[in-house]
């Protein structure tokens, strides 16, 4: 008897986070109300360098993520003025659960069930409207790390986690990576090999119809390089060298095949 009634109650709850996640796919995807993006900065290595660059982070450093979102949409017919609102809420103080690299499905799994229980404590301000979609940004001094750990989109929850440069000079570049986790949540899956980083074509190539096809004017955002040649790519500086190509387009939405 226990035993079913154990298996009745998991069963609710797993039908209550079904039920929740496609409620978010529907909502997300309709594209008639503007989409509030929340982004919490976080000190990743404690550093003073990341400190002050967070101290000085405003609201105006976020709106090229804005208008980019709003003429993409707009190019793919979406009516609604502005898509994506992005708001600077405070500092956090603790930081995301860690995913590690080797983890394997289940790994995975329990790291993404941990976020959510972060993310809904994390994301709590008081007087402040509560964020739709929460991007946690760990922002890194340039000078302890020259590579940075993955950032991670998560569908399921609406949230994810965003390595980035504590560096003026790096501000295009950390608005790239902000724009294609917030993608991932949307349900856009990346466009580029994940074992040479490059382009695929032709769902990664700003341009596939280009002649000749390289070098790529601009990149794909969920590709995330520009294709220079067969062999080498680059990232592009700011979003004013990315677009959003058909595939992603499809994927969250804009258009319907």
């Amino acid at each position: 008897m226990w035993k079913t009634i154990r298996i009745a109650i998991l069963l609710l709850i797993l039908a209550v986070v079904g039920g929740r996640a496609w409620l978010d796919r529907v909502e997300t995807h309709s594209w008639r109300n503007t989409l509030w993006v929340g982004i919490f900065p976080l000190n990743a290595d404690g550093s003073a360098a990341a400190q002050r660059y967070i101290a000085g982070l405003s609201p105006a450093d976020f709106t090229p993520i804005e208008t980019f979102f709003a003429a993409e949409a707009h190019r793919y017919g979406v009516a609604l003025e502005q898509p994506i609102h992005i708001e600077l809420y405070p500092q956090g103080d603790a930081l995301p659960p860690q995913l590690d690299p080797r983890s394997g499905v289940f790994g995975v799994a329990w790291w993404s069930l941990k976020m959510r229980w972060f993310a809904a404590h994390a994301a709590r301000v008081a007087g402040r409207t509560p964020a739709r979609i929460r991007l946690f940004v760990m922002y890194h001094d340039p000078a302890m790390a020259t590579v940075l750990p993955d950032s991670h989109g998560l569908q399921k929850g609406l949230m994810g986690v965003v390595h980035a440069f504590a560096a003026n000079e790096m501000t295009g570049s950390n608005n790239i990576v902000i724009a294609h986790e917030l993608l991932h949540t949307l349900g856009a899956t990346d466009k580029y090999d994940p074992a040479s980083g490059a382009p695929l074509f032709p769902s990664g190539f700003a341009d596939p119809d280009r002649v000749p096809r390289y070098p790529q004017p601009r990149a794909e955002l969920m590709a995330g390089r520009r294709a220079l040649s067969p062999t080498r790519s680059e990232m592009p500086a700011s979003l004013r060298e990315v677009v959003v190509g058909p595939a992603t387009a499809a994927e969250i939405q804009w258009i319907h095949r």
